[in-house]
Order: structure tokens, then C-alpha cells, then sequence
């Protein structure tokens, strides 16, 4: 825990570097999980274009520590540690090019029909309702992707309108995998309604004032998105720079 004045170095334009104070500001568990992961996605980047023993170790270390800060947020599965953390980093390790750790990339549909309704599935896993997601394919698009996501999960044929959004998945609260999502405008165009068997457990159109629950994250997506299916010009919401950029606090408003 921080517990005494610290000097931040921050990366600014031009590669100059400008310090914040950090004070007395207690890190939270989004923190704890922020600087995990990037101190994990360091360490299983060098480890994939080092060949120095040396190196391999210090970065091990690194990765050690990372789990450590995990453990102690609370972001590990029920029976597992520190140490079952870093087995499952060290078997994400590529080399070269492969080797260098970056965010996962996921897409998203918000799909509306003619009667303004959206198109919402319930997860297979954990029960809870949200629009279509699912991981990037390579071969596609990421439009491609969206379009092959909904049919298989839904039933449901679409059309892609626009981007909506592009958001940080730790932002959002995803703490299992650091990802990039692109979320889509869609538009139906045919299909039947017809849940994914092993996927998910239920799909159907809802209205804004009758959404299931529970819903994933509605507070920060239910507003734009049945804005854009109203036709209003929501924009593209993407995560504003927090200030300064490693060390700042969301405020809620900055993904606006």
C-alpha cells in the first residue's frame, strides 16, 4: 500500500517526462488489477524476445509479484495462487512478434428490430443477460465477426449500421482477460429467434423499460444504446485519457 508522498513519471508528448504526485492516495482493487497485468504483460513480453538466462529469471520474479498483487486484490479464482497465476501466464509466452502481450480483441452487437426492441442474450455460464460479444476471428472483419457472432448465437440476421463504441475491457470491470472491445450497431434483417445450444441459455428482444436481469454493465451501456436505436446521434464512446495517464482514478464520466 502506498503510504507515504511518491513521484510519478509520466510519459508525455515529444517523450518528455513530467511528474505527479501521488500523496497519500491508497491504490484500489481496479489499481491492484491494472498494474498487474501490465507488469505481467511486460515481463511475457520480454520473456518471448530475451534468450539471456538472466533476463528470464528477473522477468519470472516480475511475474511473481504481479500474481502476488492479484492475490491480494481478491482477482483469483476460488482455490487457486499466486503460483497457479504464473503457470497460467508462462504458458501464454510466444517468441518474436508472437511473443509480445497484448490485449485480446472482442466485438459486440447491439441489435435493434423494427420495434425498437434490443436483442439480448443470457450467458450459458454465469446466467447473466447481455448483447451479443464474442471474441475476434482471424480470416474476418471485425464487422465480419459480428455479423457471424449474432447468427450464431441468436439466430438472428443483421445487418451492421456503424461502430458504437471502442472500450478498454479493465475499464469496464472485465478482470479474466485484458481485452479491447468494438461494439456495433446492427440492424435485423431476418433469422429466428434461437439460442446458441452450449453458449447460451436464452435469447429474446426486449424493450428499455422491460430488460431482464441480471444484466451486465447496463448502467454504462443501456442509455447510447437504445439512443442509437431511436436513431440519435450517440457518437462513438471510447475511454478518455485519464490524467495522468498510469495513475489516475476513473470518475465515471470519462468513457463519455
Amino acid at each position: 500500500m502506498v503510504t507515504r508522498p511518491r513521484r510519478l513519471r509520466v510519459v508525455g508528448s515529444g517523450g518528455r517526462h513530467a511528474t505527479t504526485s501521488l500523496g497519500d492516495v491508497r491504490p484500489t482493487e481496479s489499481d491492484l488489477l491494472r498494474w498487474s497485468e501490465a507488469l505481467a504483460g511486460i515481463a511475457r513480453t520480454g520473456l518471448g524476445f530475451t534468450e539471456s538466462l538472466y533476463e528470464r529469471e528477473r522477468f519470472e520474479e516480475v511475474l511473481h509479484v504481479a500474481a502476488d498483487m492479484r492475490v491480494v486484490a481478491g482477482l483469483v479464482p476460488d482455490g487457486s495462487d499466486a503460483g497457479a497465476v504464473v503457470e497460467e501466464w508462462l504458458a501464454t509466452v510466444g517468441q518474436g512478434v508472437a511473443g509480445y502481450v497484448t490485449p485480446k480483441v472482442a466485438v459486440g452487437a447491439i441489435v435493434g428490430n423494427d420495434e425498437g426492441k434490443i436483442l439480448l442474450v443470457q450467458r450459458g455460464d454465469s446466467g447473466i443477460w447481455l448483447y451479443p460479444t464474442g471474441w475476434a476471428d482471424v480470416g474476418y472483419s471485425a464487422a465480419e465477426v459480428v455479423v457471424k457472432e449474432v447468427a450464431e448465437e441468436t439466430g438472428i440476421d443483421v445487418e451492421v449500421v456503424g461502430l458504437l463504441a471502442v472500450l478498454d475491457g479493465l475499464r469496464m470491470g472485465f478482470t479474466r482477460v485484458p481485452m479491447y472491445s468494438l461494439v456495433f450497431q446492427c440492424r435485423a434483417i431476418g433469422g429466428t429467434l434461437a439460442a446458441h445450444p452450449l453458449e447460451c441459455a436464452d435469447v429474446g428482444w426486449f424493450a428499455e423499460d422491460e430488460l431482464p436481469w441480471p444484466l451486465a454493465g447496463a448502467s454504462q451501456w443501456k442509455s447510447w444504446a437504445f439512443g442509437a436505436l431511436r436513431g440519435e446521434d450517440v457518437g462513438i464512446m471510447w475511454d478518455r485519457p485519464r490524467t495522468p495517464v498510469w495513475r489516475a482514478h476513473d470518475d465515471g464520466t470519462d468513457s463519455l
